[in-house]
């Protein structure tokens, strides 16, 4: 008789189903199942839940990893800790590494690192080009055979448009989505933060939204064109989401995601020169923040990323123009969503969590983000109302280039399940 885990008397919330109530959950070989028989009860590991959250595990559609070739940064052990510690059990990570994944050695390189490190899944994307260059295309066929579920040039825009619609096409043809940071480089010309007001003020070079807005609307095009699924990181501008709204409306295969700190920040942090809110696409004005949140309100963005790009202390401990762009999230990320939407009475609980779970997970057809009996035990427990103030030191990622430091969030995972495995429990990741 296999032996049940017993999940009892919490908040059971599956936003796929549109189930919430106060329910049960059992999980037996790394499986959602059904009630079991009386016998198998009477033996089964009971969690008590009772003024907790059961939700689906949550689904993170772009993180850095740094493996191969940066691991002082992450690895893929303290990057999936990070994970379980935020509540995410599924994450998809960015090829731009060193080397970057543009060849199925690297993708099998990493599946491999995964497979001995991960506490959490982990799904690899390949390179558009050769060498994150822009100028030849990767095997996407031989990408997508080796474990690929995307591809995408993960912190670069491919500015040849002709090229992309090739990629685009190939994609398509193989069937997988292609992942694209929007930025027309001739315009954005090494800007470190938005073109306006407050940059001016403080006599740092600008990149204006507009870089994002004309890369998106090619991308649209290019969607509309090819029937290709392409999937939007990171949108910050208002008239971006526009953009994909008017798209969406005629149908395009067009999709988009927002970050934490895009939701929650505007440019006017930036001054005090804090380089942990440095990051690409750069902090919008507020108007564009508010654009973010009513694009999660009304669909037209279809989730939430947390964009985790981690960098060591002493690579952000310099000038504003010379530091990494880039902050790590996967351990706040639940806690600001909640914030932003739920707290703030923007989106019931239920539509919170939908954008964390199975809406990312549909957008890449990953078979996760769900409590269906059958589905795969990928399940956390939360407090929604546990108050708590993220410090440099309480991070299980190897870095710290936070801009949520000592600000008091709302909502806080205790206890994360993978496969039916407890993975972290009360603020400390059990090994591989």
């Amino acid at each position: 008789m296999s032996q049940v885990t017993w999940i009892k008397g919490g908040r059971v919330i599956d936003p796929k189903s549109k189930r919430d109530e106060v329910s049960d959950v059992f999980l037996s070989n790394g499986k959602i199942v059904d009630r079991p028989s009386k016998a198998s009860l009477e033996k089964a590991e009971i969690v008590d839940a009772s003024g907790l959250v059961v939700s689906p595990g949550l689904v993170d559609l772009h993180v850095h990893f740094r493996v191969p070739g940066e691991t002082h940064k992450e690895t893929i052990f303290s990057g999936t800790s990070a994970a379980a510690a935020g509540g995410f059990t599924s994450v998809v990570c960015m090829p731009n590494t060193s080397p970057p994944a543009d060849t199925a050695g690297t993708i099998q390189y990493i599946k491999d690192a995964v497979d001995r490190e991960a506490v959490v899944n982990v799904f690899p994307t390949g390179c558009i080009t050769v060498g994150l260059e822009g100028e030849r295309l990767a095997p996407t066929g031989s990408l997508r055979d080796a474990g690929a579920v995307a591809i995408s040039e993960g912190g670069k825009c491919l500015q040849n448009s002709g090229l992309m619609r090739r990629a685009v096409e190939y994609a398509n043809m193989f069937n997988i989505p292609v992942i694209d940071h929007c930025e027309d480089y001739s315009l954005s010309a090494n800007g470190v933060m938005n073109e306006g007001f407050v940059s001016t003020k403080l006599g740092l070079r600008g990149s204006p939204k507009e870089a994002e807005d004309i890369m998106v609307s090619r991308d649209v095009i290019l969607s509309a064109k090819t029937g290709a699924r392409i999937h939007i990181q990171h949108v910050s501008s208002k008239n971006a989401i526009d953009i994909i709204r008017r798209a969406k409306s005629r149908g395009v295969n067009i999709s988009a995601e927002a970050t934490p700190h895009h939701m929650s920040f505007s440019d006017s942090e930036i001054s005090d020169f804090n380089t942990n809110f440095k990051m690409n696409p750069p902090l919008r004005s507020e108007e564009d923040r508010l654009a973010i949140l009513e694009g999660l309100e009304d669909g037209t963005i279809d989730c939430i990323a947390s964009g985790h790009a981690p960098h060591t202390d002493y690579e952000k401990d310099v000038e504003f123009d010379y530091a990494p762009c880039g902050v790590i999230g996967l351990e706040t990320a639940l806690s600001v969503t909640l914030n932003q939407l739920y707290h703030s009475k923007r989106l019931n609980l239920v539509d919170t969590l939908s954008l964390l779970t199975h809406r990312p997970a549909e957008l890449l057809n990953l078979n996760k983000g769900t409590l269906d009996i059958g589905a795969d035990a990928d399940i956390i427990l939360f407090n929604s109302d546990e108050e708590w103030i993220p410090q440099s030191s309480s991070f299980q990622s190897k870095s710290s280039n936070s801009p949520w430091i000592g600000r008091t969030l709302k909502g806080k995972v205790s206890k994360t399940f993978v496969s039916g495995k407890l993975v972290f429990e009360n603020g400390r990741v059990r090994l591989p």
